[in-house]
């Protein structure tokens, strides 16, 4: 009946080379067990799979699983339809017991196959890291966690900038407080299902999130006059859990925890549908954590119309009455909650409306914009795009490399770098809109931009938590955790975002100096924009961390405040990018701090930020780029004048306060910073950065490699001859070490006697003469040098032993002041105690740590071999 297909499976029997392969292969290493007929024939399975247009894979896709949302479709599609019963039992006897569940081809992900007749599967790249936006395919679908239900609806909103300021809402007093009454008294209109808190942990993953069909969890209506409202936020970015209907038009609202958390409420998107116009509801959400909030001092939240949008192409406004901030007084002997209440009219019958806490940018945006960026012939020539590494869900992590093409390599090796980040705590939307704003800019034709480019190379994440953005999380990661309090993490498979980030730096920095490092942040409970930086140590670049800001601060006068900046390091912060690249070397590392509110300055004072405002930002950080780096270095005089003039004025402030005087024409730039600024307390610290229970024993189990592999011995040496020599120098270099120890010991004492005067003037350890002195070189060494001789260590030996003869023949005591373990005049090649030696340091310099001061003793002297 179908002569080709009898002729395929009578082919069956024949040897395959690539499957005997594979088996002798997968055999050896103990990977499969099975029996020889177990493993079907690759001829077969390619015929049914290439013939199939649905298993055709695009480009843009990195995996099968990908295209198949159930498992049990995925079955169905490997019959070929329309075939009697007798070949379907013949194709049942070929892949018997395996075809479904034992079956290599479908549980390998790395191998390929062409669309031609040939049978020649190949190996894809090794997890797709650089299968990147594909401009004839569609975008990566984001995958969510497997307990999270999505609907298949897109949802996508427009941009728009609203004609007029938005006021803050001005407080009358007689606001509503209404009474929590919860479900007891009202009636669930929508509840999500089997929502992961604290006490799970994230699994796996796929595109569509739970499998099989989406529930309605919205209520039914009874008809046209029915006017409930209609509760959704099952897609990206959402989070509302659950909806309560306490009277006709009023709504109690609980939002859904970060997940495998019990906290992190602060951020909220929903949608609502079935409105009336004319009629005033109230919503109040009803679990808020933070015991302040910008709702308190005037801001409202933001609506969306859809009607509006497709109408008039009207987007996000700010819309509230009656808008209060309180104490939930429910008293069940937990944490305390807050709640947000607030009133509302829709603008339409009918209408489907978009709530949230500011405007939403989710991971679909981002890849739209990355694929506009990539299709772009001439944005393309000087904007890499590259996978930095996969999040937990196994989304991309996008990193862009933008600069302009070198003419020479000396020319490319001497650009120095700049590192953005954003979107680290995926509530914190303001900082993709800034983003934007930024690559809007350095992506232009604009002269500035092109200089920008020529004289940097920038390097950007501009979303470095996208399975928090995708899911709707405030604050953490799939791990639970906030990963801006994990920069120090050696766990690299619970945290690859931010490790492969700091690795990315690291790599950056062994290859030219990173000149700034900011990463964009929101926070909700100040006004304006501002930054936290770290106070630098080397009096060298005393004040230097501060000139950007104040910089910034006077290209945006009316949005960025100076003083709301602080440079303060605390230890709670130790574990934050801020901290953790300014540890590594880079001086003017920055978190950018962008308020859900508004601006308190200049023309803007009491209005709210919209998305324009913040990406304007984005181009006043390049901006302030160029005049921070500009030869003519007037405006950064002029900026370090002035921070000297308002420390001093603060300085003058806090010893009044505390009702002491003090001389500021003296010593008053020894003051540490540190203690005259207060804590970052006002920003959106982690309530407990602790790993999950599941990660701790990970966690020591690799520290206690990593402490074992310090310790581990040098490599042995091959052979006996080798360790015979080696074991005769480190004989020869203790007994060296010994005599020199006691002919300094005994001319030490000599020295006390013979020189007294010397002690008295080397204890002024700021003498000139000590400062500018320089260590003398070994003679024997430089002229060794100079005539090419070469010192390796088997001759070194011979050399030491002839010249401690020498010093021990002559009674010379001059040499022996220079060996004193206490005190020293620069004349012997160890500096003195407490002195720091002269090294040559690049411009912007490690920060230094505080160690216990490590005496001096006499001993060999170390030399450098060529």
């Amino acid at each position: 009946m179908f002569p080709v297909l009898d002729t395929e499976l009578k082919q069956e029997t024949l040897p395959d080379p690539y499957e005997d392969f594979m088996y002798h292969h997968l055999q050896y290493y103990g990977y499969f067990k099975a029996q020889r007929g177990n493993l079907p024939n690759s001829a077969t399975h390619q015929h049914v799979w290439k013939n199939n247009s649905r298993f055709l894979l695009n480009g843009s896709f990195g995996e099968r699983d990908d295209l198949i949302p159930d498992p049990l479709q995925k079955e169905k599609l490997l019959w070929p339809i329309g075939l009697s019963s007798a070949v379907h039992r013949q194709l049942e006897a070929v892949n018997r017991d395996s075809l479904m569940r034992n079956s290599p081809l479908l549980r390998s992900r790395q191998l390929l196959y062409d669309d031609l007749g040939d049978i020649n599967p190949r190996l894809r790249e090794p997890r797709d890291l650089f299968a990147l936006l594909a401009s004839s395919g569609p975008l990566l679908a984001p995958k969510w966690p497997i307990e999270c239900e999505v609907i298949k609806e897109n949802v996508r909103h427009i941009e728009w900038v609203p004609p007029q300021p938005e006021y803050f809402y001005q407080p009358t007093g007689n606001e509503k407080v209404p009474e929590i009454v919860g479900e007891e008294k009202g009636t669930v209109v929508y509840q999500l299902d089997s929502v992961p808190t604290e006490g799970s942990y994230f699994t796996s993953s796929r595109v569509g999130g739970k499998r099989g069909i989406i529930k309605e969890l919205a209520v039914t209506l009874q008809g046209p006059d029915d006017n409930t409202l209609l509760f959704e936020s099952r897609f990206e970015s959402g989070n509302l859990q659950k909806a309560v209907r306490i009277d006709t038009y009023e709504y109690e609202l609980t939002l859904r925890t970060d997940l495998y958390t019990n906290k992190h409420t602060q951020w909220f998107y929903f949608r609502v549908q079935n409105t009336r116009r004319d009629v005033t509801y109230r919503f109040t959400i009803v679990n808020l954590l933070k015991p302040k909030s910008l709702y308190t001092t005037g801001m409202k939240p933001l609506m969306y119309s859809q009607l509006d949008a497709n109408t008039h192409n009207i987007g996000w406004r700010r819309e509230g009455n009656e808008i209060k901030y309180y104490k939930n007084n429910t008293d069940d002997k937990q944490q305390p909650f807050y709640c947000l209440t607030w009133t509302i009219q829709f603008p339409h019958d009918q209408d489907t409306c978009f709530f949230a806490h500011f405007y939403p940018y989710t991971y679909t945006d981002l890849q739209c914009y990355l694929l506009s960026v990539a299709n772009n012939p001439v944005q393309s020539q000087f904007c890499k795009l590259r996978t930095l590494c996969r999040s937990l869900a196994g989304n991309t992590v996008y990193l862009l490399t933008i600069t302009n093409p070198s003419q020479s390599p000396q020319e490319a090796a001497a650009k120095k770098a700049v590192v953005f980040s954003a979107r680290v705590h995926p509530g914190e939307s303001n900082s993709s809109w800034i983003m934007k704003g930024f690559l809007d800019f350095i992506l232009s034709n604009s002269p500035d931009a092109q200089l920008l480019r020529d004289l940097f190379v920038f390097k950007v994440v501009p979303m470095l938590n996208p399975d928090g953005v995708i899911v709707g999380n405030y604050r953490c990661s799939l791990a639970g955790r906030d990963l801006n309090r994990h920069y120090k993490t050696i766990l690299k498979d619970s945290f690859p975002c931010i490790w492969y980030t700091k690795n990315m730096i690291k790599r950056l920095l062994e290859e030219r100096e990173v000149l700034l490092y900011c990463d964009f942040h929101g926070h909700s409970r100040k006004n304006n924009i501002f930054l936290y930086g770290c106070t630098n140590n080397d009096r060298k670049y005393w004040l230097h961390e501060r000139v950007f800001p104040l910089m910034l601060s006077k290209n945006a006068p009316d949005k960025f405040s100076f003083h709301s900046c602080n440079f303060k390091v605390q230890k709670c912060k130790e574990g934050t990018g801020r901290v953790v690249m300014w540890r590594m070397g880079i001086l003017n590392s920055y978190t950018m701090e962008s308020t859900f509110g508004g601006s308190t300055l200049g023309i803007k004072r009491d209005t709210h930020f919209t998305i324009e405002d913040l990406k304007s930002l984005g181009y006043h950080v390049c901006d302030t780029l160029l005049d921070f780096c500009d030869p003519d270095q007037t405006k950064f005089t002029q900026c370090l004048a002035e921070l000297k003039e308002l420390l001093q004025q603060e300085i003058h402030k806090k010893f009044s306060e505390l009702g002491q005087d003090m001389d500021l024409e003296g010593s008053w730039s020894d003051i540490s910073l540190s203690d005259i600024e207060s804590s970052t307390s006002g920003s959106d610290s982690s309530l407990s950065d602790s790993l999950p229970i599941h990660l701790l024993n990970i966690a020591d189990e690799l520290k206690q490699k990593k402490k074992m592999y310090k310790k581990k011995k040098k490599k042995q040496l091959q052979t006996r001859k080798q360790r015979n020599e080696q074991y005769q120098r480190n004989n020869l270099m203790r007994e060296l070490k010994l005599t020199e120890d006691a002919s300094e010991r005994t001319g030490f004492a000599s020295a006390l006697q013979k020189q007294p005067t010397f002690f008295k003037n080397s204890e002024n350890p700021s003498s000139t003469t000590m400062k500018n002195d320089k260590p003398r070189f070994n003679e024997t060494r430089l002229s060794a040098r100079e005539k090419g001789t070469s010192l390796d260590p088997s001759k070194m030996t011979t050399i030491i032993l002839t010249k401690n003869k020498e010093r021990l023949q002559s009674k010379k005591l001059t040499f022996t002041v220079s060996c004193s373990p206490k005190r020293n005049t620069n004349t012997s090649q160890e500096p003195a105690p407490g002195m720091k030696p002269d090294w040559s340091r690049s411009r912007y310099p490690v920060a230094k740590r505080s160690h216990a001061a490590m005496p001096t003793y006499p001993s060999l002297h170390v030399y450098t071999y060529p």
